[in-house]
This record gives C-alpha cells, structure tokens and sequence, in this order.
C-alpha cells in the first residue's frame, strides 16, 4: 500500500465525518470497512466485535463478504484467524490465508474466494478486548508491514468509538429514570470580587455558564409564559442543527488540532442519536410537554443514571450530557443564530477534565473558571495552548452566580469582577488593547541593549501552538510536550499516528530548531486509560523516563516516530526526569535499538539524532559534569527543579508561597549546571517560569545563557525587556545573587532594587 493511503488512513478527520450519514453504531462500522477498504484497495474489509462474558466474536460490518452474514456469523475467542488474533493480542498477517493452520472457512459468506488476510485486534487502552479488524484479497501475498501499521492505527481510533456507543448500550439495559437528588438551596452570599490563581493569562469578559450548580435548569433561561412555547418543529430544527454544529466543529478541530482532537465529540453525536435520548424527548413534547422542558427532563434523567453509574467512563460523560443539553436548549431559545456554542459565555465548573477543555474551546468559550484547590498543570498548560484564560478559585460561592451575569475575567491577576462597572470594564479595554501594540511590535531575532543575541524558543503543547510560535516570531521549538496526545485521547496514540503529529510541527518550523520531549506523565499528568497503582507520592514515583523504562513497548513506538520524522531534519530528542547517567544511557540504549529495527525494516530513518535531557532534579545537578560527557544537550526544567530541590509541590495551596525561584540554593543550582554546560561546550537552554520573572531572566543572561524556551504569546514582553538589558550590568547582577546565602539577604537586595 502506498505511503499516500496510510496517512489517508491515519489521519482520523475521515472517520470522523461518517458520523453526519451514521445512525447507529452498526451504520458508522459498515461506513468505516468501506472507506478502510477503498483506501487499502482491498476486497474485503470486515469488523468483528468481542463479547466478553461469552468470550465469542460476532461479525458486526463487511465489505466484500456475503452481507447475510452480518450478525450470524461467530467464532469462539481462539477459533479461525480472527479469534486467534484476538485471543492473543496480536496481528495476524498472512500470505494464503487458508494454509494457516488456524483458518477456519465458513459457509456462506464467499471467505474462500480470498487468500490474502490481515487480522487486527481493536484494542482499547492496549489491553481491553474489544474486536477484530480484517482485511482480505484475492491476490496471495497482497498485505504487508506498511498495511499492519495502518491497521493498527484505524483500530485503535475504532476502538474508543465503539466503547462510547457500548457505554450507550448499557445504560439502557440499566434502570431508567433514577431520581436526581435535590440539594439544599439555602440562598449564598454572592460575591462581586473573588481572587483566584492563574491558570491561564487573558482579560475576557462573558456571561455566566455554570456546569455544577443545583440542578441542570440553571443552563436555560426560564420559560416565558407569555409567548408560544416551543413545540416538536421546534425541536426537531434545534436536533438537527446541533448535529450538523457538532459535524461541523469535529472536522474544524481535526484540521486543527488533529494531535489531540481524536474524534471528541463522537460521545456527543452518539447521545444525540440515540433513540433512548432524542426519543424520549420526542415522547414528551408528543405528550403536551414544551420542548425546552423536554430536554431538561430528559438530561436531568441522564445525569443522574451517568452520575450513579459504576462505571467510572460513564461517570465521566455527565458534562457531555449537561454540555448537548446547554446546545439543544440555545439552539431551541435562539434558532440557531449563535451556532448554540459558548461564544460571549464563561463557564463556572467543579472540575473539569483535558478532553473537557478542549470541547469548549471549540465550541468558542470566552473563558473558564474552575473551583477546586490547587492548578493542575497538565489543564493549565492545555489552557494556554488553547488561548483561553483559566482562573482556579476556592471560593464555591460562585456556583451560585444567577445565570448570565456579566464577569470579567482578569487571568494575568487571576481575579474575577461579578457584574464590573463601567469604569472597571474600560480600565480592562486598555490592558487588553496595549497587549495586542506589544505583540504587533516584536522582531525576528532577540539582542540585548549591547547586541548579545540571545535566542528565543517557544513551548509546544498541541499543533496549534505553531501558529502562535509563527506569530510571535518564535526562532524556534525549546520544548514539545508530546505526552498531550496521550493526555487527551482515550487511546495510545499509535506510532504512525504519532509520525504524522511529528511531521507537522517540523512542516510548522522549517529550518528551525525544534527539540522533542520524549513521554512526561505522573505526578499530576496521569493518563486516564492505563492501568496504573496508586501511588502515595506521585511526583516522587513512576513519572516520565521511569514511565518509559518501564513500558518498554509504548517508548519505542515513540521513538520510531521521532525517528522517522526526523529523517530529512535535525533531529533532537530530550529524555525528561534524567537522575543518572545509567537512566540517560539506558534510554539511549533504547533509541538505538529503534535505530536497528528500522534499519532492518528498510524504514527510512535519521541516524544522527541530537540526544539532550531535561535537568530537573538535584541528582541531576551533583552529576553535571558525567552527564554533560554523555549529551549532547541540556534545557533546564525551572518549574521542576525547585519544586524538587524546595521539596515543594507547587500544586499545593498550603505551600505555594515556598517556592521562590530565587531561593539561594535555585540559583547555586541553576549556575552549577550553565557553568558545565560552557565548560563542556555542550548547548544549554533554560524552560519554566523562572525565566518569565524579569530579576531572574537578568540574573540567567547574567550566568550566560543564551537560549531560552517559554510560551508562544510570551516572546513580546520578554524580548522588549532583553531589548533594554546590558550584558555586564546583568554579570553584576548574577554576581551579587550568588553570594547571598539566605532568603532574608536576597529578598532585600530585590527589594532595593524596585525601590
């Protein structure tokens, strides 16, 4: 098969568009065998789905087999090719299908006019058995590696498709119409300031959404007695153009953000065209019920069989839920005229998830304010990719803001404004159009005062941070987050999957520097699908390159797409959480084996990679000097290096205000590690915040560093700063730093120097 028709396949805007002709999920999987078919230009594409309490395969969807087939025909897990395959977790691709001593013909469905045959197993979370996906031709010998990869990668977007729809299956085999619980309304002070913490920076002003207040009639307005209420055309108009806006944003985000959009809103269409929800509503309104009442009662219903579900996949779909029903309702008040999105609207929820994050700002939200404790940095950094501001606050009282009043959000501060006047609403204007000059302003290359070039990168997170990077001028790519497709999907992204992501930030930033980050998760960036023990200490215990030691098979396919993406390019690669040289040298080890597997395949590679480290541990910093004999590269992890050597989780409210970035022993640190880098001529970069606080970033240029990496729509105020800087008065300054041994003395010179 040609390399054209596995990025055809890969790429999961196609699957995501036969949602607007499916509906049901049988319609969707005969819709998927055929384009899978037309793109392998195979004569048979089939999906077999697994019942696990018969532990039995049923022929669910076929191109080119006797249709009657569909339904009737089953295999025994470890019976035929296909419960082989299933049964032991593997591909199965062989030449004459019928000399496989596992073949098994079937009568009646014209198998024995194909020899070729490719077997897949859908697998969710890697683990979970959930069918088979099969590919047959005529022509001996017809499949072969470059076919296995595509399959893999379209089973195992088909996998979490058919999980949503089973999760549908099952809640209505479950009983119905649970009550919702009523929770006391005891009226709340309503506050008109609340201070909060920065999740994401921004000045927004919308009305208030609230998705975690008492009960699910707070989304709507109330019904107006005065006039018609809503009726069955009504609804009907409101259904189908919230199909159509959902089609319409899933293609939207697939183009741009195909890294992480992985079909979101195909729980969405699913519910929305699921008899047992759009049904009921139907029987409601035919009952003399008005439409926007239909909706709530039924929504209201589904919240509360999700919401005390044992299931915790289904738990989860209770802002799904809520969130089709905020569309429907706006859809039905407004007829459409506002797409019966967020636009012009904050939203105000409990928690909310990195999947959460990203449906809304599709669906245009203005901005975002989440009541828990501390931020949680996966959702913040998610936030800032997407541009939209994010204030954490612990102050519930606001889940009981009346529905569209007026907030403004001031994220750079992080404070909110209930109902701001006049003269608070234009003090914000002029903030919001001073920041847009300082952006227009900036220039390609970044000097100091006395022409010391000093090279600013950017942080990537998701695809669409290219376009900011390009806006801003970035000279390049210092970090890229790569556990976000991990993040957000509900999947392992597959090692084609990730190729493609690969390729298009290098397509992004040509001739640039571009440095990818192996796989960071822990701590508080866990990935929902895979199993994983609790852990007592997270940030202490399996995160990052332990991670990947540890799931060997997950590292490599990695490792393959950076190196397959990186054939034409410079490539560079920097392992997270490094605490010796045997951790850097063993994941080395690791890439090269990669190296020689791709050899052998034939598969076209980079064979001179770059190979850096992210120095964010202390262990890292008292072996600096074997370390920077072993890489090629450092880039210093800022936020990472003193929560550790503070012993301070940055997460945490309580402690928050201990970690200082200019804290004696950061600062001894910082430059220890710089000094080795010069000395051994290896290239050093600082990431984090610390170099985003204008003291520090005087005191890094100072110690010589020359290359920083931080967020995109950062790059303007940074470089206006360096633009004014003296190398030599910055030496001073880092001199002067580095002496003091205490807080006290260094609290004090800061101090006199604002003064």
């Amino acid at each position: 098969m040609a390399k054209d028709n596995v990025d055809l396949i890969c790429d999961i805007g196609e699957l995501a568009g036969l949602f607007e002709k499916s509906q049901s999920l049988s319609d969707f999987l005969q819709s998927a065998v055929s384009i899978v078919a037309f793109h392998m230009r195979a004569a048979v594409c089939s999906i077999y789905l697994y019942d696990a309490d018969h532990e039995e395969l049923t022929l669910a969807a076929t191109q080119g087999l006797n249709a009657d087939g569909v339904g009737k025909v089953s295999l025994k897990l470890g019976e035929g090719i296909v419960g082989t395959a299933m049964k032991e977790l593997r591909p199965i691709c062989e030449g004459h299908g019928s000399l496989n001593p596992n073949f098994k013909p079937i009568e009646g469905i014209f198998e024995e006019n194909y020899e070729a045959f490719l077997a897949v197993p859908i697998l969710l979370r890697g683990v979970m058995r959930v069918g088979v996906l099969v590919a047959q031709d005529p022509q001996p010998n017809y499949f072969h590696k470059n076919d296995i990869k595509a399959l893999r990668a379209i089973s195992s977007q088909l996998a979490v498709v058919i999980e949503n729809a089973k999760l549908l299956m099952s809640l209505h085999e479950a009983e119905s119409n649970l009550p919702v619980e009523k929770i006391d309304e005891d009226e709340a002070l309503k506050p008109t300031f609340i201070k909060g913490v920065t999740a994401s920076s921004g000045v927004v002003r919308g009305t208030a959404v609230v998705l975690d207040g008492h009960g699910y009639d707070v989304l709507t307005a109330p019904a107006d007695d005065s006039v018609i209420p809503p009726g069955m055309k009504d609804f009907e108009v409101a259904l189908q153009e919230s199909i159509a806006q959902l089609t319409f944003l899933q293609n939207r985000m697939e183009e741009r953000l195909g890294d992480v959009a992985s079909l979101i809103f195909n729980a969405h269409l699913l519910i929305l065209k699921d008899e047992g929800f759009s049904g009921e509503m139907r029987k409601l309104i035919e009952s003399g019920m008005a439409a926007d009442r239909a909706v709530t009662s039924v929504v209201n219903d589904y919240i509360g069989l999700f919401s005390k579900s044992k299931n915790p996949r289904l738990q989860e779909k209770v802002l799904d839920v809520k969130d089709l029903g905020h569309r429907l309702l706006r859809n039905i008040q407004q007829h459409g005229e506002d797409q019966g999105d967020y636009a012009g609207q904050i939203l105000i929820a409990k928690e909310l998830l990195p999947s959460d994050v990203l449906k809304f700002a599709a669906q245009n939200v203005e901005g975002i304010v989440i009541v828990q404790g501390g931020v949680t940095a996966h959702i913040s950094i998610l936030a800032r990719s997407l541009r939209v501001p994010m204030v954490f606050v612990e102050n519930a009282a606001i889940l009981d803001v009346d529905e569209g009043t007026l907030i403004l959000i001031d994220a750079n501060q992080g404070t909110l404004f209930m109902d701001p006047s006049d003269s608070v609403l234009k003090q914000y204007d002029s903030l919001v159009n001073r920041s847009e000059v300082e952006r227009l302003s900036v220039t390609p290359e970044t000097f100091t005062e006395d022409g010391t070039k000093i090279k600013l990168l950017c942080n990537v997170n998701l695809l669409s941070d290219i376009e900011f990077a390009i806006e801003n001028k970035a000279e390049g790519i210092g970090l890229y987050r790569s556990e976000f497709p991990f993040i957000i999907r509900n999947e392992f992204p597959s090692e084609e999957a990730q190729r493609l992501i690969y390729e298009r930030i290098y397509r992004g930033m040509p001739e640039k520097e571009v440095v990818l980050r192996t796989l960071d998760v822990g701590g508080d960036k866990k990935l929902p699908y895979h199993h994983h023990d609790e852990e007592a200490n997270p940030f202490l215990g399996l995160r990052a390159i332990r991670f990947s030691l540890k799931n060997l098979g997950i590292f490599k396919q990695q490792l393959r797409a950076m190196l397959r993406a990186g054939v034409d390019r410079e490539l560079k690669i920097m392992f997270p959480f490094i605490s010796s040289v045997d951790d850097f040298l063993e994941a080395k080890k690791v890439m090269v084996e990669c190296m020689h597997e791709l050899e052998a395949e034939g598969t076209p590679y980079n064979g001179h990679p770059k190979v850096g480290l992210m120095v964010e541990l202390p262990a890292a910093v008292e072996i600096i000097d074997e370390l920077a004999q072993a890489a090629d590269f450092f880039s210093i992890g800022t936020n990472d290096l003193i929560q550790y050597l503070l012993a301070v989780d940055r997460t945490n409210e309580s402690v928050s205000s201990m970690y200082v970035c200019h804290h004696p022993a950061v600062l001894r640190s910082v430059y220890r590690i710089v000094n080795s880098a010069i000395n051994n001529d290896v290239e050093v970069s600082v990431c984090g915040d610390m170099a985003l606080n204008e003291d520090m970033l005087k005191f890094l240029i100072g110690i010589g560093v020359r290359k920083i990496s931080i967020d995109p729509q950062q790059i303007p105020r940074v470089q206006a700063f360096l633009g004014g800087l003296h190398t030599e008065e910055a030496r001073r300054h880092a001199r002067k730093l580095l002496r003091f041994g205490s807080l006290r003395e260094v609290n004090q010179y800061l101090a006199e120097l604002e003064a």
